[in-house]
């Protein structure tokens, strides 16, 4: 079915917003390595100014879902737009490390809320939620993969400075856009439900919303999504790393004028180009398949590629590539289920909320697996590590058939849960 004006609409503004956040997420490692060689640094004293800036982007998501519902999506969007770009700008005038950490916190403030404030936008303002969920997941995986390759490309022949202040103009340029751009924010749903910005929302009101979601479903969903940050955090982290590592990687030939790069990079910039497919496809099934049915295939599936990617290892490169591949596939297709999930299970009028826990829950919570991973592979084995991802998979599937089983007790949980909020 075709997107009416709109959806279209609120696709284009949702997918420039999740593009940029990822454009600006992933450029930051590429500078750097140009900072390390500038500034008279350790890498353990950067790595910590990074830190702050990245700390922000998960912590942030639950106070950002809460001012979505409060001060309205599309504001947020726009701020989250603005600030960003404004963080590249004074980065471009940095001369310290300082001035860098500074950039670096602005960014990750106002990343936070783009996706608690994107996702409650999509979930009630579009009919075809499945299909804008899926182009919204292919245009974060754009800005992932465009991200670094545009910062290392325009980094060969300008001064970073420079570089960091081009970046920030596509963010102004959507900026821009946004403010010009019409649409519904509410239109997907019914007319006597209140979804729009609630100027008047209390820390009393907080507190009983978040109970009732915490009494229902999401409460479910919310732990799924927990292990699946686990799972994307710990897998994507260690993966480029892990390929540099497989001796198998040797005997391939780099093209003329690459020679600087290894051929696992390629293969992992291809996992993220896969993924892209993963995201179409998986938001186009949410429209056929129920989201917790839906989640115990995929989690299913992600459990036995990451349980035979040490066997895989001894199969050659073009084995360990197609086993990337369809991790890069499935690991991108779960994430508009998880995203129809809470949509499902969730009142309209706390949708800003609802994504604020699901992003703290995604970025936040998720990225403990980080030390879990480093700790393993560091003390333990490849096999150990992979068995460790595999885990999370089975917990995911394991509250996926939970709320498989237990989904004919939820039905009108939107309804129910608004009543109770209100009460």
């Amino acid at each position: 079915m075709a997107l009416n004006s709109n959806d279209r609409s609120i696709a284009a503004f949702a997918m420039a917003g999740h593009a940029l956040v990822h454009w600006f997420e992933t450029s930051i490692p590429i500078f750097l390595v140009v900072w390390l060689a500038e500034f008279d640094v350790s890498v353990a004293v950067f790595g910590l100014v990074v830190a702050l800036g990245y700390a922000p982007f998960g912590i942030g998501a639950l106070p950002g879902g809460i001012l979505a519902d409060r001060y309205g999506t599309k504001r947020l969007i726009l701020l989250c737009l603005a600030g960003m770009s404004a963080a590249f700008l004074v980065l471009s005038l940095a001369n310290s490390i300082y001035a860098i950490a500074v950039g670096l916190v602005l960014w990750g403030v106002a990343a936070s809320v783009y996706h608690p404030a994107g996702l409650a936008l999509i979930s009630t303002g579009v009919e075809e939620r499945g299909t804008v969920f899926a182009w919204h997941g292919i245009a974060g995986n754009a800005g992932i993969a465009l991200g670094p390759f545009v910062a290392a490309t325009l980094l060969i022949g300008l001064d970073w400075h420079l570089v960091a202040a081009l970046l920030a103009v596509p963010g102004i340029l959507a900026a821009l856009y946004g403010l010009g751009a019409s649409f519904d924010p509410t239109a997907a749903v019914a007319d006597d439900v209140d979804a729009g910005p609630d100027e008047a929302l209390s820390a009393s009101t907080l507190l009983a919303n978040s109970r009732a979601l915490f009494a229902s479903a999401f409460a479910i969903v919310f732990v799924i999504v927990v292990f699946e940050g686990l799972y994307y955090r710990g897998m994507l982290t260690y993966l480029p790393e892990i390929l540099h590592g497989l001796e198998a990687m040797a005997g391939l030939a780099v093209p003329a004028g690459l020679e600087g790069i290894q051929p696992s990079d390629y293969i992992y910039v291809g996992l993220l180009v896969v993924g892209m497919g993963g995201q179409y496809v998986g938001g186009k099934l949410t429209e056929r398949i129920a989201p917790a049915r839906g989640l115990v295939g995929i989690f299913a599936v992600l459990a036995v590629l990451a349980v035979a990617f040490v066997p895989v290892t001894g199969m050659g490169l073009a084995a360990i590539a197609g086993l990337c591949g369809a991790f890069g596939f499935f690991l991108f297709a779960i994430q508009p289920f998880y995203q129809n999930a809470v949509a499902v299970y969730t009142p309209a009028d706390s949708r800003g909320l609802s994504y604020g826990y699901t992003y703290l829950g995604e970025f936040g919570f998720g990225s403990a697996s980080i030390a879990i991973g480093g700790f393993v592979l560091g003390e333990l084995s490849l096999t150990a590590f992979f068995a460790v991802i595999a885990g999370f998979a089975v917990g995911g599937g394991l509250f996926a058939g939970a709320l498989l089983v237990e989904s004919g007790r939820f039905v009108g949980t939107e309804e129910a849960l608004e009543t109770e909020a209100n009460d």
